[in-house]
């Protein structure tokens, strides 16, 4: 959940650092810091404001150099703070804190044994300067090196436990650095006479676009005029390995605001595009969609077992609701952390589809891994990005097009997950003879006609917003929802909560009688998902519960489900019913809430506190 920029160069790479740190900011942001190697010394600095305020910093201490590696943070050891800001020095045993150091390394991960090293080092006589796991690996490779970076790290890394991906270079070798990853993401760039480290290739878009995705266990070398890269063979001895280069177009250009206030307005405002080009080739229902051999898998399988975190896993409580509904096959929605945790029934038969944005959540990825430990093989991601761990750990794959999401909080990355997962729906139906050619036309030209009813809808803003004023003088609210548009309340009660920083829980609307209702007053604003489906009598139903007891109603209606303005009822009008595809308008609402109820209590929309972008740590 960090980033990582690093470079050997003859130019001054200091500037190619910041800029690279400004794209990854969304990864974290609770601190930043640039060390390198300058006239014989480390130098370095680190602030826990924004990266903007890192940059005038350098610029005032007049750092410069060829070589050197950065890092923005999201806490995970150690608070917010300087002495815990990578990049950490180690300068050996004894070393008075804060010294000239030898060793500089960022890191990005958790090591799960840092306690049981930091009391060994400490024993030989290392002074630590941090609450971080990260200092750890510092020291540990300061102790075993013998005027080898590479060779200190390799010996380094068998000592480790959990996940990392670091990037380290010496002052005695003024001219590289060495990065290594496990279980966190981390890239080579190569350039004419100079090479890169980073977490995301899009940080180095226009530096380079000749990039190796390192591999589980790679440790490569960097120097100015050649990059190796080593793994591990069965014994745990390092050899060299080729790994293939790809030119990657990462557009910068997708991150500029444009006109709008913040990059979650914009990308909610995206989402018809997104959406039309996640679609983009689809010109009929294929199991072929998912890669090749996806029929025959299809036709193996009899369950569906979904693996996903956070707003993803809404995603794929979703889907359930289409996939036994459409597809008539049972699924299960687990949540990736807890699922390896815990006993289960493998069947072999199962189709295990996971969901992320980034394709790096370490969640996600360590019950992937579980859920084939357990003999299932059948694996299949819905994912934004192509090259990306997860696609390439599972058999298929669709990838969503929703382009690069900045928000910490996922708008678009959310939706074009929902129509991936309802091309899946209909694909495994019609593998199971559910799909005839006339519903299937139905089907297409439903999901061709999103983008334009998603505009539609996203032309209510402004009465969301007159909404949004009454949210942001509360501290509390209610969603509810009921069938397939629960998990969508969900999804709407974990936006208003993760960037308006108002408690705010979901509800199946059946369930208030059963103790939630004990939440409702007349200070309580209840915000409820009412499309006019089979369920809308029952719905009406439980909104009466809530106003007997004094409760402000919040109605996303549809037009035609005779739900009407009064006195503790507020509604607004959805243009259209949109059936089973009704979820991916719903939300968008909800999007619009959260997002004006945060600015209207003068939020850091983009950066809410505490949280990152890409979970890249369990």
């Amino acid at each position: 959940m960090c980033g990582i920029v690093g470079a050997v160069s003859t130019r001054n790479i200091v500037p190619i650092l910041v800029e690279g740190l400004k794209r990854l900011e969304y990864r974290g942001y609770d601190s930043c810091g640039v060390a390198v190697h300058q006239d014989g010394m480390l130098r370095r600095a680190r602030s826990t404001s924004r990266v903007a305020e890192l940059e005038a910093g350098i610029a005032g201490d007049g750092i410069h150099a060829g070589t050197g590696i950065a890092h923005t943070r999201w806490a995970t050891h150690g608070a917010p703070a300087v002495h815990n800001a990578h990049p950490h020095f180690s300068s050996g045993p004894g070393a008075e804190i804060g010294g000239a150091g030898r060793v500089a390394l960022v890191h990005n991960g958790i090591i799960e044994n840092h306690d049981e090293l930091r009391a060994e080092l400490q024993q030989r006589g290392y002074v630590f300067a941090s609450q971080t796991d990260t200092e750890v690996i510092a020291h540990l490779v300061h102790h075993l090196y013998d005027g080898d970076l590479l060779d200190a790290v390799q010996r380094a890394l068998p000592r480790l436990r959990g996940a990392y991906a670091i990037a380290v270079f010496c002052r005695d070798e003024p001219h590289r650095v060495v990065g290594a990853r496990q279980g966190s993401p981390l890239v080579l760039g190569l350039g004419q006479g100079e090479n890169f480290l980073a977490s995301d290739a899009m940080a180095l878009a226009g530096v380079t676009d000749q990039i190796v995705y390192l591999e589980e266990g790679d440790v490569v070398d960097l120097q100015m005029g050649r990059a190796w890269v080593s793994a591990p063979d069965a014994a745990g001895r390092y050899r060299t390995v080729e790994r293939p280069v790809r030119t990657v177009q990462a557009h910068s250009g997708a991150a500029e605001l444009g006109p709008y206030r913040h990059y979650m307005q914009k990308e909610i405002f995206e989402q018809p595009k997104a959406i039309a080009d996640t679609l983009d080739g689809v010109g009929g229902i294929s199991p072929e969609l998912f890669g090749d051999g996806a029929y025959k898998v299809f036709k193996a399988i009899d369950q569906v077992l979904i693996l996903a975190c956070g707003t993803s896993y809404y995603a794929g409580s979703t889907a359930r609701y289409w996939l036994e509904a459409i597809a008539g096959i049972p699924t299960t929605v687990e949540i990736a952390s807890e699922y390896r945790y815990r006993d289960s029934v493998p069947n072999p038969r199962t189709l295990v589809v996971t969901i992320s944005q980034s394709g790096e959540t370490a969640d996600t990825l360590a019950a992937l891994k579980h859920a084939r430990s357990l003999g299932m093989a059948h694996t299949l991601t819905i994912c934004n990005v192509a090259t990306s761990a997860m696609v390439r750990e599972c058999e298929m794959a669709y990838i969503t097009r929703a382009g690069v999401e900045i928000g910490v909080a996922s708008t678009k990355a959310f939706t074009t997950q929902l129509v991936g997962l309802y091309l899946l729906t209909l694909a495994l139906a019609q593998v199971r003879g559910r799909l005839g050619d006339e519903q299937e036309a139905g089907q297409l030209k439903a999901l061709r006609h999103l983008p334009l009813a998603l505009q539609a809808v996203l032309a209510l803003e402004p009465q969301v917003m007159a909404w949004s004023e009454d949210f942001a003088r509360k501290e509390n609210a209610l969603f509810l929802g009921r069938g397939l548009h629960y998990p969508i309340a969900l999804e709407g009660a974990l936006k208003l909560k993760e960037i308006s920083y108002i408690h705010a829980e979901a509800y199946p609307a059946g369930e208030l009688k059963h103790g939630p209702l004990a939440l409702v007053t007349e200070q309580m604003p209840v915000v409820t998902v009412a499309p006019n489906d089979a369920l809308i009598e029952k719905l009406k139903s439980n909104m009466q519960e809530v106003r007997a007891r004094g409760g402000q109603l919040y109605v996303f209606a549809d037009a035609d489900g005779h739900i009407q303005n009064e006195p503790g009822v507020h509604v607004i009008r959805m243009p259209e019913h949109y059936g089973a595809l009704s979820p991916i308008l719903h939300v968008v609402p909800l999007q619009l809430l959260a997002y004006h109820t945060a600015c209207a209590r003068g939020t850091d929309v983009d950066k809410p506190r505490n949280l990152a972008k890409s979970v890249t740590v369990e």
